[in-house]
């Protein structure tokens, strides 16, 4: 195996100390892209590795790279609610108006996926609520149409 495949299993299996070895060796590996297209900063915020994302933005990690779908990790992190992680991202400078390749941004997701934290954590760090997505629609829209009433207070507010 390669020192990519090696850092890539590194970041999936939690290896801290195997994750600053490779990048002591090949510091441009913070930036790769798997087969997927998936940085370490974007797989390791999916699954929830705070640890190592702590440790790959302490390497100058890109926040603000995208996998294959232009999602990037802050935009991955919240449509799957990790509070802890969409605050640290933020805190270190990640755009929360990036949008995807569909156009939606980390609040549209968070609203899609009925995650009223990550919502008032977005909109107190200034995500744009008039952003509409590829399909015409707003966070607001999203959350409408499925009836997460929270939500719809939310953005309203």
């Amino acid at each position: 195996m390669n020192d990519k495949n090696n850092f890539f299993s590194a970041i999936q299996s939690g290896n801290i100390p195997a994750i600053y070895q490779l990048l002591q060796r090949n510091p441009d590996l913070v930036d790769a892209k798997d087969n997927r297209e998936f940085t370490p900063l974007i797989l390791a915020s999916y699954f929830d590795k705070e640890d190592i994302v702590k440790v790959l933005v302490e390497k100058n990690a890109n926040l603000n790279d995208t996998d294959a779908s232009g999602n990037t990790a802050l935009i991955g992190v919240s449509f799957k609610g990790s509070v802890n992680l969409v605050n640290y991202l933020i805190a270190q400078g990640a755009d929360v108006n990036a949008k995807n390749s569909n156009g939606a941004t980390a609040l549209i997701f968070a609203a899609m996926y009925n995650q009223y934290d990550v919502v008032k954590i977005l909109l107190k760090n200034k995500a744009n609520k008039t952003i509409v997505d590829n399909d015409g629609k707003t966070a607001l829209a999203h959350a409408t149409e499925k009836k997460f009433t929270p939500i719809i207070d939310l953005l309203t507010n």
